[in-house]
C-alpha cells in the first residue's frame, strides 16, 4: 500500500508589490482550513505542512495551523516536514510537541530540516550554524523522546535537569520524520530510527539515499522497511493530458523562480544529476497527466525507490481553486489505485 498524503507549501496571498487586503487573507484562510478539513473524508493519510519565512508562503508557523485543524478532524494525521529547528530553542520545540499531540488527539507525526539557505540567511544564520544548531536540538529531542528531564551542553545550547512538559500522548513518541537531501543525512536518520523524506533528484538518485538509509539501518540492527520512507511530488492532473501539462508547466515556472535563490541546488530544470553538496531538480519531480497516468506514475516511482509513503504537492504555488478542484480529482480518481498498489 501507498499512503497518500497531501504536503502544504500554502502559498501567499499577493506578493511584494501586492499586499492583499486583509479580510481577503482571512476568506483566504478559512478556504484552506476547509479544504484541509475534508482531506480525511477524501481518503488522504494526513497533511505535512511546510515551514517558510519572508514571502512566498504563509507557513511561517506550521504548529499555529495543526492546532486550528485538529479540532475539525478526527483522523488525519498532521504534522510538519518540516519543522526547521535552527530557528528555535529545543525547549520551545519539544513542549509544543507535547501540546500539539495532545491537541490533535495522538495524530502528530514529528518533522524536523536544517532549512533553507535563502531563508536563514535572512537573520544572519549561515548553513553551517544551521547545521550545528540542527544536529544539537536533534541530540536534546531524542533525549527528551525517553525521559521528561533532559540535561545537555553543546555549543550552542545548554540544559540542566530541564523538565520538559507536557508528555506526548503518544507512547513512547510520536513518529519522527527528518527531510534529507545527501547519503549522509540518510544514514544519520537510520541510526536515530527516524523515518526520511525527499524529492526533487531523479529516482534513481533518491533510490540511492533510500539505499543508504536501509543499509545503515541494517548495520546497526533497526527495521527499515516501506514505512519508513516517503517520495515527495509535485503532481499536476486534469481530465485531458493537455490541461495537465499547462498546469505542469506553470508550477515548473513558479518553481524555477523559487529555487533561483538555492546555492544547493546545482540544477534547475531539466534534470541533470545531482553534485557533492546539494541537488537538483529533476523532471521525475513533475508527475502530470490523467488521474490514471498520474496513479501509474506515482505507483512505479513509489516502487521503483520502495517507498510506503506519497506527499503529493498539488498544483504548487496555484490559486485556490485550480488547488482545491485538484485535491477533489486527486481524492477521486486516484488514492484508490494507491492503497491498493503493492511495494
Amino acid at each position: 500500500m501507498i499512503r497518500p498524503w497531501i504536503f502544504e507549501f500554502f502559498p501567499e496571498l499577493g506578493d511584494r508589490a501586492h499586499e492583499p487586503d486583509a479580510q481577503h487573507v482571512r476568506r483566504y484562510f478559512e478556504r484552506y482550513l476547509d479544504l484541509w478539513t475534508q482531506a480525511e473524508e477524501r481518503g488522504f493519510e494526513g497533511i505535512f505542512f511546510s515551514e517558510h519565512h519572508f514571502g512566498d508562503s504563509f507557513s511561517a508557523s506550521p504548529n499555529l495551523l495543526i492546532a486550528a485543524l485538529a479540532p475539525r478532524t478526527w483522523s488525519l494525521r498532521l504534522g510538519v516536514m518540516g519543522v526547521v529547528l535552527p530557528y528555535y530553542h529545543p525547549a520551545r520545540v519539544i513542549e509544543e510537541i507535547g501540546l500539539l499531540d495532545h491537541l490533535t488527539g495522538g495524530r502528530l507525526e514529528i518533522g524536523t530540516a536544517v532549512g533553507v539557505p535563502q531563508e536563514l540567511a535572512r537573520l544572519n544564520i549561515s548553513m553551517a550554524e544551521a547545521r550545528e544548531r540542527n544536529d544539537e536540538i536533534i541530540d536534546i529531542l531524542d533525549a527528551a523522546s525517553r525521559a521528561s528531564v533532559v540535561s545537555y551542553r553543546g555549543k550552542h545550547f545548554s540544559l540542566s535537569d530541564l523538565r520538559l512538559l507536557p508528555r506526548p500522548l503518544q507512547k513512547p513518541w510520536p513518529p519522527t520524520w527528518v527531510t534529507v537531501v545527501s547519503a549522509d543525512s540518510a544514514r544519520r536518520a537510520a541510526r536515530r530510527d527516524a523515518k526520511i523524506c525527499t524529492g526533487f533528484n531523479a529516482t534513481a538518485e533518491i533510490g540511492a539515499l533510500f539505499e543508504a538509509y536501509r543499509d545503515e539501518a541494517e548495520r546497526v540492527g533497526k527495521r527499515a522497511g516501506p514505512d519508513h520512507l516517503a517520495l515527495r511530488r509535485r503532481v499536476s492532473l486534469a481530465a485531458t493530458e493537455s490541461d495537465a501539462r499547462r498546469y505542469a508547466e506553470a508550477a515548473s515556472a513558479r518553481l524555477k523562480r523559487y529555487v533561483s535563490q538555492d546555492p544547493r541546488v546545482k540544477q534547475h530544470v531539466p534534470d541533470a544529476p545531482a553534485t557533492a553538496g546539494g541537488f537538483s531538480v529533476s523532471d521525475d519531480e513533475f508527475i502530470t497527466g490523467t488521474p490514471p497516468q498520474v496513479a501509474e506514475q506515482i505507483i512505479g516511482q513509489c516502487r521503483a525507490v520502495g517507498a510506503g509513503h506519497f506527499l503529493a504537492v498539488l498544483h504548487w504555488g496555484a490559486s485556490i481553486d485550480e488547488v482545491a478542484a485538484a485535491h477533489h480529482i486527486f481524492a477521486r480518481d486516484v488514492i484508490a489505485r494507491l492503497r491498493a498498489a503493492s511495494i
